[in-house]
């Protein structure tokens, strides 16, 4: 399976190492002197900046509809920067369209119809490549959470939520797993490391 300018998404729970392997794919791809386009989400563009701090922000409550509205309103920021860039750069994403599922789905229970309408809406043709898809264990999870410098809301739920949310990631994999690598990032770093390295140069010769 090869795609020339492929969009390929990191996804998991916190802690499960996705954001560090995005990064190194990106220093993978600079030394290969190869173009790509990366972004996080909720945030990338500066509006979707501002919303991320919306969400994030300890200092608000919202509603869980709210919360899903508000991340998708940072979706809709990304789209006409992310549409300049399909086709022209390989495409990194830090979570995407499966970890609205995910958590506002399976951690939150909110309806998947309604979910994936507004997705549907939004995106209109862009569909994703590959997905590498992180997971963590309960212990190795909490050890990470207590080395992070700076957390989030999102870092406060216990541990049930996470679990419903990881399944959700799994059950998103199971149904296309040609489309997707389970990375179990309880394994040492770099075995995981060259894992997807290899996947990334075979997605994109």
């Amino acid at each position: 399976m090869m795609f020339k300018k492929p969009i390929i998404v990191f996804e998991g729970i916190e802690c499960s190492g996705k954001s560090y392997h995005i990064n190194q794919v990106a220093k993978f791809l600079d030394k290969k002197k190869i173009n790509y386009f990366k972004f996080r989400e909720p945030g990338g563009s500066i509006n979707s900046e501002k919303i991320r701090k919306l969400i994030l922000n300890d200092n608000y409550s919202f509603n869980k509809n709210t919360d899903l509205l508000l991340y998708l309103a940072a979706r809709s920021e990304n789209i006409n920067e992310l549409k300049k860039h399909i086709n022209k750069k390989i495409i990194l994403i830090d979570r995407f369209i499966d970890s609205t599922i995910a958590y506002q789905h399976y951690g939150m229970d909110i309806d998947l119809k309604i979910i994936n309408q507004i997705n549907q809406y939004l995106l209109r043709d862009i569909k994703v490549n590959f997905t590498f898809l992180n997971i963590v264990n309960k212990k190795n999870m909490f050890l990470r959470l207590k080395k992070r410098k700076k957390i989030n809301k999102y870092d406060k739920f216990n541990y049930n939520f996470y679990s419903r949310v990881q399944n959700g990631f799994l059950k998103l994999a199971s149904r296309n797993k040609k489309l997707y690598q389970i990375i179990d990032s309880n394994l040492e770093v770099n075995t995981n490391l060259k894992i997807i390295i290899d996947k990334i140069d075979t997605l994109i010769k």
